[in-house]
Order: C-alpha cells, then structure tokens, then sequence
C-alpha cells in the first residue's frame, strides 16, 4: 500500500495482483474504495454470442476480498458500475453469488450506483445509493464538472500510456485534480481509457493541476497531465 494525502486525509493506494486495477483505502473510515467492477460482464455479452471465458466476477470478488484483507477494511464503497447491467446480479452463479453474499454480509457494503447499473437488483445485499458523502467527501460514480466539492468518483477506466524504448506501457491510475480523484476499474474484464484523453482532463475542470498517480513498489509517482497556463 502506498499512503498520500488528499483533502487532508491519509489514503492508500491498494494495487490489484499483475496491474489489474487498484484501490483506496482510507484509515480514518476504514474504508475500501473501488470502482468500476463491471461484474457479469462475460455474460452478459455471452447474450449476444460473444462468448467470453465466464469467470470475471469471480475474479474480481477474489482480488477485492484479498485487498479487504490486506488493508482491514470494515466497510466497502464501490463507486458504480458495478455490474455490466442492471440484471447482472440476476445472472451471478451460485459459487461467485455466495461469494458476494459472504462479503457484504460481513462489511458495510455501499453500492453507488452507476451508468451501466442504475437499477441493479438487491440480490446484491448491502445498500444502494446514487450518491453519498463520507467527511465532506462526495462519493459518486462520475465526475461532476465544474464542482468545488471535494469528490471520489470512477466512469473513465484511467490508464497512463507512456512510451519508452519503442515500448508502449499502460497502467492503471488514480488521475488526480485539484480536490478531485478519478479511481481506476477494478473489474477483470473492464479496459482502460488514456489518463490525459481530453474527457478526463476537461471532467476535472477548473483544476488547475492534473497528474496520474501510479504505485511504483513503495513509493507513488506523479506524471503530469495537464497545467494551466495562469
């Protein structure tokens, strides 16, 4: 876990196993913060004959179990998206719902919910909001342009593509501007979208910084985004 300051508060970047993602984990709330989970993706476009290996969502409930223990964390907030359609949880199999079932009986499991699911179904368990605030910080799925707020939020899948020695590398960010944090998908089956797509940067506005945080072993790296010209 690599510990920064935001708001001034202590948070953690949790990255996920082989640069699948990453977390937040916040001390003062002990509190796990993922995004974009897209669970049942698989099957869902299995619909339409597009078939997909069918182990996504028990891929991702594995990592997001192993980063509740890593951290300690007592309750978990998913910042929408959480499954690739409102009628996913419908179509969780009985190993990965029992999994699921496990986890947000033993935490307090907030779903904010997103585009993809805005009327997920309560098979899910804990509880389902489209937005909340947590010590002044406004947790929803999709940045709020223009917002002074303080803010957590998901919807873009960013990743930093950089290019060195003819190589193109992405991974997974945390983009970060002003008083305002985009986290990265979570999900196994979810793509990414560059960090510095013009979308992203003009989400964050009127910031007047945006850098890409990455977790480097034990220590975190900023790469810059966008400055203003003033």
């Amino acid at each position: 876990m690599v510990p920064f300051s935001f708001c001034a508060q202590e948070m953690r970047m949790v990255p996920a196993p082989a640069g699948r993602g990453a977390a937040l984990y916040w001390p003062r709330e002990q509190a796990l913060l993922v995004a974009d989970l897209h669970l049942e993706k698989a099957s869902f476009f299995a619909k339409t004959g597009q078939m997909l290996p069918p182990y996504d969502s028990r891929e991702t409930l594995e990592r997001l179990a192993l980063a509740v223990r890593q951290t300690g964390a007592r309750r978990v907030y998913a910042l929408g998206d959480n499954f690739h359609d409102s009628a996913g949880t419908g179509r969780l199999d009985p190993h990965t719902a029992g999994m699921l079932s496990a986890l947000t009986h033993a935490l307090d499991w907030v779903w904010i919910t997103g585009n993809h699911d805005p009327h997920m179904g309560s098979e899910a368990g804990g509880t389902r909001v489209e937005e909340i605030a947590v010590a002044g910080i406004m947790l929803r799925h999709e940045a709020k342009p223009g917002t002074a707020e303080p803010e957590l939020s998901g919807h873009y899948h960013p990743r930093l593509i950089v290019h060195a020695r003819g190589r193109r590398i992405a991974r997974p960010c945390v983009v970060h501007g002003g008083n305002r944090l985009i986290l990265p998908a979570f999900g196994a089956l979810t793509g990414g979208m560059d960090a510095a797509d013009p979308a992203i940067l003009k989400a964050l506005q009127p910031a007047n910084e945006i850098d890409a945080l990455v977790a480097a072993k034990d220590r975190l790296v900023r790469y810059p985004l966008w400055r203003s010209a003033a």
